[in-house]
């Protein structure tokens, strides 16, 4: 197997510079393991290294469940790689509960919200969220709609209600950051809140918050009186 080192690439293929024009789900497993592994060894390169540790593991699926002392029998790991994985995965483990933990809670007042969405005001770019509810007002999805510059043309009603129908949504929660930290409504934010009241009304689905984190604060359309 000929082994091709990153900087042997050419740039623009290179994993670093396509995450950064494209994204990061542009990239395949193994690539992005090896942007978090930075190098390789002078015999095994980053990317290499990195399908081996999947490759041990039985595939990324099964990627939780390697140890230590088993990263350390693959050429090229050393204590300071092994531990980088390691507390790559426990970190994974951890977004993914934290994630979790809003599934079943139950939506008593906007707060609730703000406390698990909070972290949002760290983004650079907005992230537009929808919550679905069921009849005793518990969360039992959250999805990610949007990501970016928010142009509401691509936030469409149609994505937020097909997926309440799928789900047999009771009602429907908002949640996006404002990345300047104010909460201050935008006349889009305004005119996108009213739109979804009037489609809710129409539909039989209730459209019960929209919530903007800013910087240690947010704003409610609910508390408000707007809704």
């Amino acid at each position: 197997m000929v082994n091709i080192k990153i900087k042997e690439i050419p740039k623009l293929d290179r994993p670093r510079e396509r995450l950064i024009r494209k994204g990061s789900n542009s990239l395949s497993d193994a690539e992005v393991l090896a942007i978090l592994l930075k190098t390789g060894t002078n015999n095994i390169s980053a990317m290499d290294l990195a399908k081996e540790i999947i490759k041990c593991a039985g595939g990324l699926e099964n990627l939780n469940n390697i140890t230590y002392h088993e990263l350390l029998k693959i050429k090229g790991i050393g204590e300071a790689k092994a531990c980088l994985v390691l507390a790559l995965i426990e970190f994974s483990k951890r977004i993914n509960q934290k994630q979790r933990e809003i599934i079943g809670e139950r939506f008593i007042n906007p707060e609730i919200v703000f406390l698990y969405y909070q972290n949002l005001k760290n983004l650079a770019q907005e992230h537009f969220y929808c919550l679905y509810l069921d009849n005793k007002k518990k969360i039992i999805k959250e999805k990610l709609l949007f990501v970016g510059t928010l142009n509401y043309s691509m936030v469409h009603p149609r994505d937020i209600f097909k997926e309440a129908f799928l789900l047999d949504a009771v009602s429907i929660i908002c949640v996006h950051n404002h990345p300047s930290g104010d909460t201050t409504p935008s006349q889009r934010d305004i005119e996108l809140t009213n739109n979804l009241i009037k489609i809710s009304e129409l539909f039989g689905i209730e459209f019960t918050d929209h919530i903007i984190i800013g910087y240690n604060s947010y704003y409610s359309f609910l508390e408000n009186n707007k809704i």
